[in-house]
């Protein structure tokens, strides 16, 4: 009795229908919910802050993948079987990762930004410069297309049996290249920015309890500040941890175990799941916009408030006036 089959001798089995069609379901929605805040950014609002144009950029990396979702649903419906060729592949792998980690980046920077914003209220920093928050920004994109050539190239379609895969755990002859890959994005993509954006929180909720003659309004700027950063963290929590915990959990399994095929199948499954899950991240952004930037609200009609006094830019923030931006 071989209780121990090698995961070379696995053929692929297809997977559920429901992950794809969750996947194109959640994909729409995040789709629908961008380009109205894009709209918004590009049509509603007369000039924009360091913190806008952060947030624009978070928005266009949400919509990323939105264009090579079907692929996927088709990949599924064809019994895993890839039928579109090496460059799709990569293309359409490239593009999965680039939203997912371009969405990590930027969150961010925006926690980033709105602790210099709120702890630095009365200094000069180069992140409240919009022209320096372009650049920064253009650096992303040029290091998200590095990342985009690196992962799909070192990732292509194969042949295994008589099925041709594409970014399947079931490429064995891949499992150096997904576990080298996995360890940098794990890394560098999920761990480094998560602890940043805490260390963030922490230090906005730190400096926010230190301010003297606290006004009813800057108690309302205390927690505007804190939920801001507060809602990355959650969207870090909800839809990345579980992505990144179980891909690392899958290629250390598949590169240094021996596993029977019905366990390289669960983990497989619950990878896709999980793509799934990190998707979400588009669809809880919009409310990043809505509930912690003020002047967005006042773009939407359906948001706005008339209030008595102008809104502060970033450069002009006060104690009293920290995250009206």
């Amino acid at each position: 009795m071989n209780n121990s089959s090698d995961f070379e001798s696995c053929q692929p089995r297809p997977q559920p229908m429901s992950i794809p069609v969750l996947m194109c379901l959640v994909s729409f929605i995040g789709f629908i919910l961008n380009v109205f805040s894009l709209w918004v950014f590009c049509c509603r609002l007369p000039s924009w802050s360091a913190g806008t144009v952060l947030q624009f950029n978070l928005a266009l990396s949400d919509i990323l993948a939105t264009p090579v979702t079907p692929l996927m649903a088709v990949y599924f419906a064809m019994g895993n079987d890839w039928s579109f060729g090496k460059v799709l592949c990569t293309v359409m792998v490239a593009f999965l990762s680039a939203q997912f980690y371009g969405s990590t980046i930027f969150l961010t920077l925006i926690s980033f930004h709105r602790y210099k914003v709120v702890a630095h209220f009365n200094k000069s920093s180069r992140m409240k410069d919009k022209s320096f928050i372009k650049k920064l920004c253009a650096g992303v994109w040029l290091f998200l297309l590095a990342h985009l050539l690196v992962y799909g190239f070192a990732t292509p379609s194969t042949k295994v049996g008589k099925i041709t895969q594409c970014y399947s755990f079931s490429q064995r002859s891949q499992k150096n290249s997904f576990f080298i890959i996995s360890c940098v994005l794990v890394s560098v993509g999920f761990l480094l920015p998560l602890s940043i954006s805490a260390t963030c929180y922490i230090c906005v909720k730190n400096a926010l309890a230190r301010l003297n003659n606290i006004t009813p309004k800057s108690l309302k700027v205390k927690f505007k500040s804190q939920r801001m950063i507060q809602m990355c963290l959650i969207i870090f929590g909800i839809c990345f941890l579980p992505m990144n915990v179980i891909r690392t959990t899958a290629v250390v399994v598949l590169k240094f175990y021996r596993v029977q095929c019905h366990v390289s199948d669960h983990l497989q499954t619950a990878y896709y799941a999980s793509w799934v899950i990190a998707g979400l991240n588009c669809c809880l952004d919009p409310l990043l916009y809505c509930f912690g930037s003020q002047t967005f609200r006042d773009a939407v009609p359906s948001f706005r408030v008339k209030t008595a006094e102008p809104q502060p830019s970033d450069t002009e923030m006060t104690p009293n006036h920290i995250l009206t931006t």
